[in-house]
């Protein structure tokens, strides 16, 4: 599971090298309209702080993602983008397989009017999972936004790994 884990990290981020290579700052950086409204900058920024908040609780075992840093260099800049990618591939890469199943706390406001986040037990690997899930559905969205100003990526950006596992065995009848 650990390897499966790893490697699903590594590919999430290298997709997100796709899209920094695919872009140009103005793109990146533009405030675009419609049903998904936004800037793929500000999508991507998203993307990263959950795990760099992973990374962050190791140490302490508690993964507060309402802790993100919301850094305005990452959506502004496709360079400084791309240096905290690489480094967060690189990061992740060294998390030790005892790491991976270890509990942790995750802290997360997800009810609307309430004042106090929420906080349950988890593990690394869940949260894995999720930032990897999470970057996928951000993906999706910054793929609409790219389509929509004739931005071109693979067709794989933000589809999730079980719908293209699907699609081949349905190809193949």
């Amino acid at each position: 599971m650990n390897r499966s884990l790893t490697n699903s990290i590594e590919d999430v981020l290298r997709q997100g090298c796709v899209l920094l290579e695919s872009t140009n700052e103005e793109t990146y950086t533009s405030p675009l309209t419609g049903a998904a409204a936004g800037t793929v900058g500000a999508h991507y920024r998203h993307v990263l702080e959950h795990f760099v908040c992973v990374l962050e609780g190791l140490a302490s075992g508690r993964i507060n993602y309402d802790a993100r840093k919301r850094d305005v260099q990452i959506e502004t800049s496709i360079g400084y983008a791309r240096i905290v990618t690489e480094a967060l591939m690189e990061d992740l890469r060294a998390i030790s397989g005892d790491l991976f199943e270890r509990e942790c706390s995750v802290i997360y406001t997800v009810a609307y009017g309430e004042s106090e986040p929420e906080q349950v037990r988890s593990t690394v690997a869940r949260q894995i999972m999720f930032s990897v899930g999470h970057a996928i559905h951000h993906y999706a969205i910054i793929k609409l936004l790219c389509a929509g100003v004739g931005v071109q990526l693979p067709h794989e950006f933000g589809v999730a790994p079980s719908t293209l596992k699907h699609a081949a065995m349905a190809a193949r009848g």
